[in-house]
């Protein structure tokens, strides 16, 4: 079992344990020590968001880094994908980036990528994790083999030119009114910069990080700023990026929220058309929307459903062969442009697809009915209350409410210490009730182990 990654990287609440100077310290050299194979020269691509804490982790890391014989080439805030992208192109033994994603500034957390750009496999994580502990493991390199820090200027410029060649050649977004939600995270000068290139009309959001605000009433998770503004200045579309660039969410000329699937569908039913969907298969996650898969199945697009996580839906995708996958949140993955979620390149495709048919964003994004969801989040502080009896007994009686007309999910954050209580089905009454019940269970067996047991 691993004690530091998670399901995306390790993340936690900036300075406290594992989000430390200490365990990052140890991370750079154990992260250091195991890609530093072969006798060429060693190095590190380093990026980060925009939180107050990512200097303090960014130090932390180059010290283990350099201490171990790596030289860091440092980009400063620049999106997830990007640091995925870079790492491949420099041919750097492995790409870090520092970030929590979609969470508030007291979170933090790190991204590891491995030398062909993708997210390092369980194995490598395990096996990180076994030198972080050994206190007695040898990893420090002699005074002659430091490694040095250098700052990668040109990041960005490379990164943006990447992302426009995914943007049919030929097309441009003249005229096109674009509201972008930058989440005031890694993406608010590369994300603006890029659509006015291509000849957008664009108003900004979330483009004035100072460290505290990422995220902050904004960003893919928070849309109603990014609703509020396409409405008020009459825009064509609304893009709304999160912290760290890698998921995107849409909002249409009427102000209505376009999510992950619904992207996912257009992007297929694109490629499909033009016969470059590989194997006509798109990969999903079980929180993929029944509404979504049988409308891919109507064209003849098969789904195939990982668990929540989009390393899980990248590992499937490489497996297959398959280029197109992602997940309801907005992480869409399109592995001809990019290793991982790119927020960006997603975004690119829907406006390709409205330029080309001349149509509302609300006509070309509302493919199928979604089937009514009921998501419910419990936050815990102490133990997962998942091993509760109550839970337990509440989720075999959902079940058998749900009587086959529906679906429930009951699962722990792999990021925060959250319980997501998802469920779904053609009766939206009873997925509501059966999401409020199972969710007040949940909620009281996190309130019970987080109350100390009266002294006998």
């Amino acid at each position: 079992m691993k004690r530091y990654f998670g399901t995306d990287g390790i993340r936690g609440r900036a300075n406290v344990n594992p989000m430390t100077p200490d365990v990052a310290v140890r991370l750079g050299m154990a992260a250091g020590t195991y890609f530093r194979r072969g006798e060429h020269r060693h190095s590190v691509v380093l990026g980060k968001d925009t939180r107050r804490s990512c200097y303090m982790i960014e130090s932390a890391l180059v010290a283990g880094f350099t201490a171990a014989g790596m030289n860091v080439r440092s980009l400063g805030p620049c999106p997830t994908p990007a640091v995925a992208l870079l790492t491949r192109s420099m041919r750097a033994d492995l790409g870090v980036m520092i970030t929590a994603s979609h969470n508030g500034f007291e979170d933090n957390g790190i991204k590891l990528f491995g030398p062909d750009g993708f997210k390092l496999p369980d194995d490598a994580e395990l096996s990180l994790e076994k030198l972080m502990d050994d206190r007695n493991a040898d990893m420090a390199v002699d005074a002659a083999g430091i490694g040095r820090l250098r700052h990668f200027e040109d990041a960005k410029g490379r990164y943006v030119e990447v992302v426009k060649s995914s943007f049919p050649r030929g097309l441009r977004l003249d005229g096109l009114k674009v509201v972008i939600d930058c989440a005031n995270g890694a993406a608010y000068r590369v994300a603006p910069e890029l659509l006015w290139e291509l000849g957008a009309d664009i108003t900004t959001i979330g483009v004035n990080p100072n460290g505290l605000n990422i995220n902050l009433d904004c960003g893919s998770t928070k849309p109603q700023a990014l609703i509020d503004k396409v409405k008020e200045t009459g825009a064509d579309i609304g893009i709304a990026l999160d912290g760290d660039g890698d998921r995107v969410i849409i909002v249409n000329e009427r102000g209505e929220v376009v999510d992950g699937d619904q992207i996912l569908a257009r992007i297929a039913t694109d490629k499909a058309a033009d016969g470059s969907l590989a194997s006509n298969t798109l990969v999903g996650t079980i929180m993929s929307n029944l509404g979504f898969e049988q409308y891919l199945e109507s064209k003849s697009i098969k789904l195939v459903r990982t668990p929540v996580g989009d390393r899980h839906v990248v590992a499937e995708m490489r497996a297959g062969g398959y280029n197109v996958g992602g997940e309801p949140s907005g992480h869409i993955i399109l592995t001809e442009h990019s290793m991982t979620g790119d927020g960006i390149v997603a975004a690119l495709q829907v406006l390709a697809s409205r330029v080309t048919r001349d149509r509302p964003v609300s006509e070309i994004m509302s493919l199928y009915k979604p089937a009514p969801q009921a998501q419910r989040n419990v936050r815990f502080s102490a133990a997962s209350p998942m091993g509760s009896e109550a839970v337990q007994a509440a989720i075999t009686e959902a079940t058998r409410a749900l009587n086959g007309k529906g679906r429930l999910l009951v699962r722990p954050s792999g990021t925060e210490p959250v319980i997501r209580v998802m469920t779904e089905g053609e009766d939206a009454d009873l997925i509501t009730r059966v999401a409020d019940d199972v969710a007040g269970v949940v909620e009281r067996a996190a309130a019970a182990a987080d109350t100390p047991a009266l002294a006998k």
